[in-house]
């Protein structure tokens, strides 16, 4: 199982521990992830809101990077996934955006390959069996709700692979770990996103919404695939300390990585996850 991968900017900087995490993760499954050369940022909230046409330059630059490789594309990150999804829909199905871009990039637009989310590709190229046979520190006392966010399923005419209301796919590849997944409502709710730097009031609101109503379900964490989420809820939570894991790094720890590896990873969070874990004899 191989495939082009494109990490974003953010798994090499605030989301470290997400890039590494994932790593070593499709790693163990035997995904192998092959790094686009020379990939730049996607565009993210600064250009998309600052000038359509970059942004879209930018992502179609990702799409054109990845298509000579004839293999599907694989982003982790749900705001990356989304820009890039859109461009490559758009090369597709619009001639006049498919001119301009390959008028602007200097390529030809071939189609080949898909650009697929990583819980896409874990979940449907990998089986839960595999996951499960993977597994040789069973995630035992761990009782996280699951938290996807607002972006990484929608639109779901594009994307497709699970439920934009009610997803369960992270659900599954969690308790497969040995984790005891708390049912609520709120998985898709926003946490405010990127408006942490111009309504950062908005985003401690929302945050802290979703961390009172993470207690009030009976979990003992929050469970996320989204570097911006982790971020603001793992930083602006007030009057409780909820622990706030990437399924990555969740995954690693299940899977036997090396525990100095798994608590380098957990340090760079702002709410420290490892007492919980050791409380539960999981590090």
């Amino acid at each position: 199982m191989k495939y082009s991968y494109y990490p974003g900017c953010t798994a090499e900087t605030t989301a470290y521990e997400f890039g590494r995490s994932t790593e070593a993760a499709c790693k163990t499954l035997g995904v192998d992830l092959v790094e686009l050369e020379d990939w730049n940022c996607c565009g993210a909230t600064s250009a998309h809101s600052l000038s359509l046409q970059l942004n879209n330059e930018l992502s179609a630059r990702t799409v054109a990077l990845s298509q000579d490789a004839r293999r599907d594309l694989a982003i982790a990150c749900p705001g990356c996934y989304q820009r890039v999804l859109n461009s490559d829909h758009h090369l597709r199905v619009d001639p006049a955006f498919r001119k301009d871009m390959e008028e602007t990039l200097g390529f030809s637009y071939n189609g080949k390959g898909k650009v697929r989310h990583l819980l896409d590709i874990l979940t449907t190229d990998v089986s839960l069996d595999t996951v499960r046979s993977k597994v040789v520190k069973p995630l035992t006392g761990l009782k996280p709700v699951i938290y996807y966010g607002c972006v990484l399923l929608r639109p779901p005419a594009l994307t497709g692979w699970d439920d934009p209301e009610h997803p369960m796919v992270m659900d599954t590849v969690t308790a497969a770990l040995g984790a005891e997944v708390k049912e609520w409502s709120h998985k898709v709710d926003c946490c405010g996103a990127s408006l942490v730097l111009s309504r950062s009031d908005i985003v401690t609101t929302l945050s802290n919404k979703l961390v009172d109503l993470s207690v009030e379900a009976g979990a003992n964490c929050l469970v996320t695939i989204c570097g911006m989420c982790h971020l603001n809820i793992d930083s602006r939570q007030a009057g409780q300390n909820l622990p706030v894991f990437y399924l990555t790094e969740l995954m690693s720890l299940a899977f036997g990585t090396p525990v100095r590896e798994v608590e380098h990873w957990l340090k760079k969070h702002m709410l420290d996850g490892r007492p919980l874990l050791r409380s539960l004899g999981l590090l």
